[in-house]
Protein backbone atom coordinates (compact mmCIF):
# COMPACT_ATOMS: atom_id res chain seq x y z
CA UNK A 1 0.00 0.00 0.00
CA UNK A 2 1.14 3.33 -0.85
CA UNK A 3 0.87 6.81 0.67
CA UNK A 4 -0.62 9.53 -1.02
CA UNK A 5 1.63 12.15 0.92
CA UNK A 6 5.80 12.18 -0.14
CA UNK A 7 8.00 11.76 2.81
CA UNK A 8 9.13 14.20 5.07
CA UNK A 9 12.24 16.42 4.50
CA UNK A 10 15.18 15.41 6.23
CA UNK A 11 16.08 17.17 9.27
CA UNK A 12 18.31 19.96 9.15
CA UNK A 13 22.20 19.99 9.86
CA UNK A 14 23.51 20.95 13.18
CA UNK A 15 24.76 23.93 13.87
CA UNK A 16 28.23 24.25 12.90
CA UNK A 17 30.10 25.13 16.39
CA UNK A 18 32.11 28.65 16.59
CA UNK A 19 35.67 27.12 16.99
CA UNK A 20 36.23 23.18 16.20
CA UNK A 21 39.90 22.32 16.99
CA UNK A 22 41.89 20.04 13.93
CA UNK A 23 41.42 16.62 14.01
CA UNK A 24 43.93 15.08 17.43
CA UNK A 25 43.95 18.87 18.57
CA UNK A 26 42.81 19.00 22.27
CA UNK A 27 41.40 22.23 23.40
CA UNK A 28 41.09 23.33 28.14
CA UNK A 29 40.93 26.38 29.64
CA UNK A 30 41.16 29.52 27.77
CA UNK A 31 43.98 32.00 28.38
CA UNK A 32 43.95 34.88 30.21
CA UNK A 33 44.88 38.15 28.35
CA UNK A 34 47.15 40.34 30.11
CA UNK A 35 47.41 43.83 29.90
CA UNK A 36 50.58 45.14 28.26
CA UNK A 37 51.25 48.44 29.51
CA UNK A 38 50.75 47.03 33.08
CA UNK A 39 52.84 43.71 32.49
CA UNK A 40 55.57 46.44 31.50
CA UNK A 41 55.41 48.50 34.55
CA UNK A 42 55.60 45.83 37.19
CA UNK A 43 58.78 44.34 35.10
CA UNK A 44 60.40 47.22 35.55
CA UNK A 45 59.48 48.61 38.99
CA UNK A 46 59.94 44.70 40.34
CA UNK A 47 63.66 44.75 38.46
CA UNK A 48 62.72 41.84 36.08
CA UNK A 49 60.92 39.57 38.52
CA UNK A 50 57.54 40.12 37.04
CA UNK A 51 59.12 38.92 33.88
CA UNK A 52 59.49 35.40 36.07
CA UNK A 53 55.56 35.44 37.13
CA UNK A 54 54.48 36.37 32.90
CA UNK A 55 56.69 33.70 31.81
CA UNK A 56 55.17 30.86 34.57
CA UNK A 57 51.87 32.20 33.66
CA UNK A 58 51.86 31.73 29.79
CA UNK A 59 53.53 28.79 29.49
CA UNK A 60 51.00 27.55 31.92
CA UNK A 61 48.43 29.26 29.45
CA UNK A 62 49.50 26.66 27.07
CA UNK A 63 49.38 23.88 28.56
CA UNK A 64 45.91 24.20 29.74
CA UNK A 65 44.66 25.17 26.57
CA UNK A 66 46.32 22.47 23.98
CA UNK A 67 48.06 20.24 26.21
CA UNK A 68 51.32 20.54 24.47
CA UNK A 69 54.16 22.65 25.58
CA UNK A 70 56.70 22.74 28.21
CA UNK A 71 54.57 24.02 31.09
CA UNK A 72 54.33 26.77 33.99
CA UNK A 73 57.85 25.02 36.31
CA UNK A 74 59.81 23.77 33.53
CA UNK A 75 59.29 27.13 31.49
CA UNK A 76 60.57 29.23 34.48
CA UNK A 77 63.41 27.10 34.43
CA UNK A 78 64.47 27.35 30.93
CA UNK A 79 63.64 31.06 31.74
CA UNK A 80 65.73 31.28 35.15
CA UNK A 81 68.67 29.05 33.48
CA UNK A 82 69.02 30.12 29.63
CA UNK A 83 67.01 32.80 29.58
CA UNK A 84 67.53 33.66 25.57
CA UNK A 85 65.77 30.45 24.61
CA UNK A 86 62.60 31.73 26.60
CA UNK A 87 62.05 34.04 23.30
CA UNK A 88 62.41 31.59 20.81
CA UNK A 89 60.22 28.78 22.80
CA UNK A 90 57.19 31.36 23.59
CA UNK A 91 57.06 32.43 20.45
CA UNK A 92 56.97 28.96 18.84
CA UNK A 93 53.89 27.87 21.32
CA UNK A 94 52.21 30.95 20.47
CA UNK A 95 52.47 29.74 16.66
CA UNK A 96 51.91 26.34 17.69
CA UNK A 97 48.76 28.03 19.22
CA UNK A 98 47.34 29.89 16.00
CA UNK A 99 48.42 26.72 13.55
CA UNK A 100 46.41 24.24 15.81
CA UNK A 101 43.23 26.80 15.15
CA UNK A 102 43.86 26.78 11.51
CA UNK A 103 44.76 30.59 11.64
CA UNK A 104 47.55 32.44 10.17
CA UNK A 105 49.87 33.03 13.18
CA UNK A 106 51.25 36.79 13.61
CA UNK A 107 54.53 35.68 14.90
CA UNK A 108 56.77 33.27 14.19
CA UNK A 109 59.50 31.36 15.88
CA UNK A 110 62.12 33.92 14.14
CA UNK A 111 60.62 36.90 16.76
CA UNK A 112 62.88 35.35 19.40
CA UNK A 113 65.43 37.00 17.43
CA UNK A 114 64.43 40.05 19.00
CA UNK A 115 66.41 39.60 21.84
CA UNK A 116 69.52 40.38 20.01
CA UNK A 117 67.89 44.00 20.04
CA UNK A 118 69.41 45.04 24.00
CA UNK A 119 66.24 46.32 25.58
CA UNK A 120 63.65 48.12 23.14
CA UNK A 121 64.09 44.60 21.16
CA UNK A 122 62.58 43.19 24.55
CA UNK A 123 59.80 45.61 24.63
CA UNK A 124 59.20 44.87 20.81
CA UNK A 125 58.85 40.97 21.54
CA UNK A 126 56.81 41.67 24.76
CA UNK A 127 54.23 43.57 22.86
CA UNK A 128 54.07 41.88 19.70
CA UNK A 129 53.78 38.23 21.92
CA UNK A 130 51.16 39.54 24.49
CA UNK A 131 48.90 41.05 21.71
CA UNK A 132 48.78 37.64 19.84
CA UNK A 133 48.21 36.14 22.91
CA UNK A 134 45.67 38.31 23.91
CA UNK A 135 43.81 38.66 20.29
CA UNK A 136 43.69 34.13 20.77
CA UNK A 137 42.24 34.30 24.04
CA UNK A 138 39.70 36.91 23.34
CA UNK A 139 38.50 35.03 19.91
CA UNK A 140 37.99 31.78 22.34
CA UNK A 141 35.73 33.78 24.69
CA UNK A 142 38.17 35.18 27.69
CA UNK A 143 37.49 38.83 29.12
CA UNK A 144 39.01 41.31 26.92
CA UNK A 145 41.57 43.43 28.71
Amino acid sequence: MTSQYPPPPPPPPPPAPAYAPPFGATRGVVGTPRPVGTTILLTIVTLGIYSLIWTYRTHEDYKRWSGDGVGGWLGLVIALVISPVTFFLIANETQKLYQAAGEQPPVSTKWGLWFLLPIIGNFIWYIRIQRSLNDFWVRRGAQPV
